[in-house]
């Protein structure tokens, strides 16, 4: 059989400059770290819940450096 061709998408480009935000958001569930340019376009982020923390393990000070 012959294999299926998945349709091919453009990754999105974002421009790093030297300057840029962070944004941090923190709720009594889990913390969210957001890494943006001058213009407002995420770069990078993180979360303690990508990193593998679950429950109420999500909202400690360790998972929140793990995460930044």
């Amino acid at each position: 059989m012959a294999k299926k061709q998945g349709k091919q998408t453009k990754k999105r480009k974002v421009r790093i400059d030297a300057l840029g935000q962070a944004h941090i958001g923190s709720s009594f569930n889990n913390i969210i770290i957001s890494l943006t340019n001058q213009q407002g376009q995420v770069i990078s982020w993180s979360s303690a819940g990508k990193m593998g923390f679950r429950g109420s393990k999500k909202n400690t000070p360790y998972a929140a450096q793990m995460a930044a």
